[in-house]
């Protein structure tokens, strides 16, 4: 069986639909995927329906959280979407995006780079504008030559000239109000130190004390070296190991299915949410 739980749709800031998201999957041989878009479930109902006979979809999110000031993400899964509280704050994260890349493209032109929030807001389509719609703008502009040229002191990283913080949540209230509404957390590519994450083994187990499922352990940015000590972490905390693709269409080269999670953890992963909504056929 094989198992991608994280990849996004253009409902935030992946290149493809949910519905050719889900073919896509099947196409790669993927048995298992989630749908995790950034801050939003509004890609799910389309995802349900356009799912190919043999594919299971799992429900999810990818919640933006702070650490000490630094970008956080965590994997909620098979909760209820309607659950009140935790719809608000993915409504107010969402809501901050917004503001937040308004003011970057206004700092950007204030540098001298031609893009219009006109062009920003045309590329992110989705709810969930973010930080790769204004690199595509600016690489459009010929401000930069690629995307990760963008995401440098220089233009929109974190402490860069154009960049504007933004609303996130506290990784373990992250937790709790996932679980509140009856699903399960796994941290995001804790290790990704190219994107700037690379956390402590010490904040991983502060988090496994406030309920945290699992940690992503196989991510196409982790070295060899870094899966290796987390998975060595995650067994000595009971948490449970996943592996994603973390796909986001074409600048990521369609590679659902490229990183998987072993069956069982995935059952475990299942297990631990309690929530109405269920994956199994």
């Amino acid at each position: 069986m094989v198992i991608d739980l994280h990849v996004h749709s253009d409902v935030s800031d992946g290149t493809r639909p949910p519905a050719e998201v889900m073919r896509r999957a099947r196409g790669n041989g993927v048995d298992v995927v989630a749908l995790t878009d950034h801050d939003t479930t509004a890609g799910w109902d389309a995802a349900a329906a356009a799912l190919p006979d043999g594919l299971t979809l799992v429900p999810g999110v990818e919640l933006s959280c702070l650490h000490e000031g630094r970008s956080l993400h965590m994997l909620g899964y098979l909760f209820d979407p309607a659950d009140p509280v935790l719809a608000a704050e993915l409504a107010r994260i969402r809501d901050d995006r917004v503001i937040r890349a308004r003011t970057m493209v206004d700092r950007l032109r204030g540098l001298g780079v031609d893009v219009t929030w006109e062009r920003v807001r045309e590329l992110a389509r989705g709810e969930a504008v973010g930080r790769p719609h204004i690199a595509q703008a600016m690489l459009e502009a010929g401000a930069v030559a690629s995307h990760d040229e963008a995401f440098t002191p220089d233009w929109i990283a974190e402490g860069g000239r154009a960049h504007v913080g933004r609303y996130a949540l506290d990784p373990e209230r992250a937790i709790a109000l996932v679980r509140a509404a009856g699903g399960a957390c796994v941290l995001a590519h804790p290790r990704a130190g190219r994107r700037g994450y690379a956390f402590p083994d010490e904040l991983i187990e502060r988090l496994a004390a406030a309920g945290l499922t699992g940690v992503e352990t196989d991510h196409p940015d982790h070295a060899p070296d870094d899966r290796a000590r987390l998975r060595g972490l995650a067994a000595s905390l009971g948490l449970v190991v996943t592996g994603s693709s973390d796909d986001h269409g074409a600048p990521t080269g369609d590679r659902i299915g490229a990183e998987t999670t072993d069956p069982a953890a995935y059952e475990a992963l299942v297990a631990a949410a309690r929530g109405p909504v269920s994956p199994l056929p």
